[in-house]
């Protein structure tokens, strides 16, 4: 385990997917990342790589060749190398093997940085294509925030606090796990979305193309709550385990695969396109109060 800590915050992760395990603000002692109950969903804060979502029938087509990559990719299920370590930040990287080729034919050096600054977590995804070829991936978060967060209060005590008026549809995912073709009505003319625990019956909310850069988890019983702020990062999805006592805040430069796609990696929706030799870097925060 790493732990990084400064005056505000105190987090540890694993090198086991490079996976947030705590977050905990000092002066209050609240801890505002999700258990990871292995009888709910044991994950925590999962990194996707170098897919987001899920494949149709968890296959894909590339150059001729038909490959098989379960839901979010690998990286979740690696243990990454601790590339650089101090109080406050750490550098986890992970890079192709004969376990990535078989599934993945891409050379690449992954790297997520985490570095705290003040009462912000401020996390890096830097992706360079090393190999001699255009390199297709997606990358995204999938951080699981503790709703209820503070004593004394109940999930329905807290919503979504949009930074922008939205007037946004969802993308209802199919019985497969692809994306539909038509988003159903969801937020409207709205900067907040309550939450309950019926929102996630039928899977995650994804949405495309938001007006917001940020989400606010709050509640009007408690001063206490976060925000994750994702410039740059296309596609969102929200969700929660059913029953469950967290909600995900999922920035994506990616999304699953949609109903009609054809299978060819080239082809898949969100997918992004790395020159050999270039570096794509994003960035999402969480600020907790």
């Amino acid at each position: 385990m790493v732990t990084l800590s400064n005056d505000q915050l105190t987090i540890t992760l694993a090198a086991a997917g490079a996976e947030l395990q705590h977050i905990v603000r000092r002066d209050n002692g609240l801890e505002y990342l999700w258990s990871g109950d292995p009888a709910v969903w044991g994950k925590k804060s999962p990194v996707l790589f170098p897919i987001v979502g899920g494949l149709k029938n968890n296959t894909y087509t590339y150059n001729g060749n038909s490959y098989t990559l379960g839901r979010h990719g690998f990286a979740r299920e690696r243990v990454f190398e601790v590339l650089s370590e101090s109080a406050t930040e750490v550098v986890f990287r992970l890079t192709d093997d004969d376990a990535t080729m078989a599934v993945y034919p891409f050379r690449f050096d992954f790297r997520v940085h985490y570095v705290l600054e003040a009462d912000t977590l401020k996390v890096t995804y830097h992706v360079q294509n090393t190999d001699e070829k255009t390199m297709l991936f997606s990358v995204g978060a999938h951080p699981a925030f503790k709703v209820p967060l503070a004593d004394g209060t109940g999930y329905e005590d807290y919503y979504l606090d949009f930074n922008h008026t939205e007037t946004a549809g969802r993308y209802p995912l199919s019985a497969g796990g692809q994306v539909e073709l038509q988003p159903i009505p969801m937020l409207e003319h709205t900067q907040q979305l309550p939450l309950k625990k019926s929102l996630f019956l039928e899977d995650a909310l994804v949405f495309k193309g938001l007006a917001s850069d940020a989400i606010s988890i709050r509640s009007n019983k408690t001063p206490h709550g976060l925000t994750v702020a994702f410039a740059g990062f296309p596609f969102m999805g929200i969700w929660a385990a059913k029953n469950a006592d967290f909600v995900c805040i999922e920035p994506w430069c990616g999304i699953a695969d949609n109903v009609a796609a054809t299978g060819e990696l080239a082809d898949k929706e969100g997918i992004n396109q790395l020159a050999p030799g270039a570096l794509f870097e994003r960035t999402w925060t969480a600020t907790f109060f």
